[in-house]
């Protein structure tokens, strides 16, 4: 076994610890409690809707009845819920269709059945059910303009919500029966409302508040997802609506708990921790510029060895001629550039879903001759930053991560080493294999 104590490899064993705190079939099975009486109808939705049906079926057992979407590539094999894939961040017609389904099957439970939902990061987009008057090219065309938007999560759900027929609560008023949401966070505050764009509990948003988001952010949406949006009909319903009063939501697992792993396995290697919350927001390159500028500054004041953490959905605001990217590998592209080759601080920032943007990439590695070997291949970063193009730069530099889809979904985990640790030392595994790329 080859042994790896480099500080890449320190790195993601910390973003592997990280994942692997959210792990939602473990959170699901923690909270699942024992099987209701009668009729049990089991509706998913999100990345990590595999591994949560999967955890209800080795507790429940059969008969189950419902209907699983994941994005494509994040299946898993169920037996006796199945589980489709659809498009994501974009839906797309399996999508649609399987998220029609899931709310005509909500339709179907009785008073004395129970409805279990299990949401994830990315069920927003895959529960695509347009609301009355809209089509699927409509729903595509304005998921497009949302996510380029720059808008936070918040206002990209708002928006959703009042275009759609089953999100903001409209999956439960569907329901009669006794309806049990267990949800995975990807939102910072972990508001169970903007989760998935809350289809199991009331939204305190309005098409009011929908109609400020497209104007703030200038948003291009076809016509008639404008002209629905301004007559204003038909809105969500709000928390206290009694149509909602059999149904609960629990927030089951979020980004803290993904940090606090990182953190305590840092502490236990003899690291002290710098941790900057797991809701850290803003447009991505600014937020690696500000957070190289804080490494620097421990490195100088020799407050290493060290270890800088955060979390949190980073924005990017999409403009002109597009690259490929996504926000934390643009990040990491304004961190390598603050940094300018500052000895001794290596970094990792990665998507928690092992997908970053729309490519087969987490994000990327940062270490100190980043810069000067991206310069040495011919590489202006400030274009490539104008044009989101970030992931090109790390593909040449041999310095993307790949996870693959690791099923679940808590945000961006951001991870700089400032200094290092010596191997073996306060526990650091000297049997630990050198990890994936």
């Amino acid at each position: 076994m080859t042994i790896d104590t480099s500080p890449r490899s320190r790195l993601r064993t910390l973003f592997d610890a990280a994942v692997a705190a959210a792990d939602p079939a473990a959170a699901v099975a923690r909270h699942l409690g024992p099987r209701p009486a009668g009729r049990v109808l089991v509706l998913a939705a999100g990345k990590g809707a595999g591994p949560m049906v999967q955890a209800v079926e080795a507790a429940w057992g059969a008969p189950l009845e419902g209907l699983a979407i994941t994005r494509h590539g994040h299946g898993v094999p169920t037996r006796l819920v199945p589980l489709v894939e659809g498009g994501h961040p974009v839906p797309d017609a399996a999508g649609a269709k399987a998220a029609a389904q899931i709310l005509a099957l909500a339709a179907t439970a009785g008073v004395e059945d129970t409805v279990l939902v299990l949401l994830s990061g990315g069920g927003s987009s895959l529960l695509a059910v347009p609301a009355p008057g809209l089509t699927l090219a409509h729903k595509q065309a304005a998921n497009r303009a949302l996510v380029a938007s720059g808008a936070p999560i918040e206002g990209i759900n708002t928006v959703r919500k009042h275009i759609s027929a089953i999100k903001g609560g409209r999956l439960a008023v569907a329901c009669a029966g006794r309806l049990r949401a267990l949800v995975v966070s990807d939102v910072a505050g972990d508001d169970p409302s903007v989760i998935a764009s809350g289809p199991t509990l009331g939204d305190p948003t309005s098409f009011a508040d929908a109609r400020a988001v497209v104007a703030r952010y200038q948003l291009s949406l076809p016509d008639a997802v404008t002209a629905h949006l301004e007559r204003g009909a038909d809105e969500t319903p709000k928390p206290g609506d009694p149509r909602l009063a059999r149904a609960s939501t629990l927030v089951i697992t979020r980004p803290r708990d993904a940090l606090e792993a990182a953190a305590s396995l840092a502490r236990s290697w003899g690291l002290a921790v710098i941790d900057l919350g797991d809701a850290v927001a803003g447009e991505a390159v600014e937020v690696g510029l500000a957070h190289a500028r804080l490494a620097r500054a421990q490195a100088a004041a020799g407050k290493g060895p060290c270890l800088i953490l955060s979390g949190g959905e980073l924005t990017v605001t999409a403009t002109g001629a597009l690259g490929q990217g996504g926000p934390a590998k643009e990040y990491a592209l304004g961190l390598m550039l603050g940094l300018e080759g500052a000895a001794g601080i290596h970094a990792l920032a990665g998507d928690s879903d092992g997908i970053d943007g729309s490519a087969d990439d987490a994000g990327a590695y940062v270490a100190p001759d980043s810069l000067a070997r991206a310069q040495a291949l011919g590489m202006d970063i400030p274009a490539a930053l104008a044009r989101h193009d970030s992931r090109a730069v790390f593909a040449a530099l041999g310095d993307l991560l790949h996870t693959g889809p690791t099923r679940t979904n808590v945000n961006d985990i951001r991870l700089i080493l400032v200094g290092g640790v010596k191997p073996g030392r306060a526990g650091f595994p000297l049997s630990h294999a050198a990890p994936g790329p």
